[in-house]
């Protein structure tokens, strides 16, 4: 499948993954630390960013979208990259560990671990930021809003939390994702080596999350000291350390 993305880079094959309503300009923050070391690949998944949607008939899954990363990489010539994503893309990339296609994956905050009141807690406030971008970037650059996606909101330009919130408003494929997650359940088992890791101050997927995650993974799940729900721009050089350590265990 063809997805926008921006590549940099040498080294190993990495892909970045955004959460819902995001864009691959999420990982700015840490792609040059990144592409350092590695050919960094970061993509719009179908139906946000600038990506062209899912063909019509496919339902917006976090699976389906795992299939679209999947294709998508097959069509770039990429076999068995490494994987990071967070939020709705960590949940992807540990489907993708699950299926044995990747060499690592490593997931920030993923989805998928909530209690029932957790999941319709994160979704009411993510339908009441996507309402908010009806009356433009006002509402999201507030730092109520932007306060629940990151810890730091002063670490962010202006114009990056703009196109944010302009990425929300466009994401086609928002509703039907987050009408989805009731039906998500954790992955199969991982076939490749994985890390998670937790914004310690993540107002969104709370920390005790963490703690199913943990269970689930049969390992330690690390936290990213005074990091939120989207880490990369509150602490980049420690979300590049932690890609980077994952990445090269494989």
């Amino acid at each position: 499948m063809e997805l926008a993305f921006e590549r940099r880079g040498t080294g190993a094959p990495l892909i970045l993954i955004h959460g819902i309503g995001h864009h691959w300009q999420a990982w700015l923050p840490v792609m040059d630390r990144l592409a350092a070391s590695r050919t960094v690949i970061a993509i719009d998944l179908p139906g946000f960013g600038v990506s062209p949607g899912l063909p019509e008939g496919i339902p917006y899954t976090a699976e389906s979208l795992a299939d679209a990363v999947e294709s998508f990489c097959a069509r770039l010539g990429v076999r068995e990259p490494h994987v990071a994503g967070n939020s709705l893309g960590g949940y992807i990339a540990l489907e993708l560990a699950s299926r044995g296609v990747v060499r690592s994956a490593t997931a920030l905050s993923p989805v998928g671990f909530w209690s029932r009141p957790e999941l319709r807690y994160a979704q009411a406030v993510l339908r009441a930021l996507k309402a908010g971008t009806r009356f433009g970037a006002t509402p999201f650059l507030s730092g109520a809003s932007a306060g629940i996606l990151v810890a730091h909101p002063s670490r962010l330009e202006p114009q990056a939390l703009a196109a944010a919130a302009q990425a929300l408003s466009g994401a086609s494929g928002f509703d039907e994702t987050l009408e989805s997650f009731a039906g998500l359940m954790p992955p199969a088992p991982p076939k490749s080596p994985i890390t998670i890791a937790w914004g310690e101050r993540d107002r969104l997927l709370l920390r005790r999350q963490a703690v199913r995650a943990a269970r689930w993974s049969g390992q330690r799940v690390k936290l990213l000291k005074s990091c939120g729900h989207v880490p990369m721009s509150d602490d980049p050089e420690l979300v590049a350390r932690v890609i980077l350590e994952a990445s090269a265990t494989s």
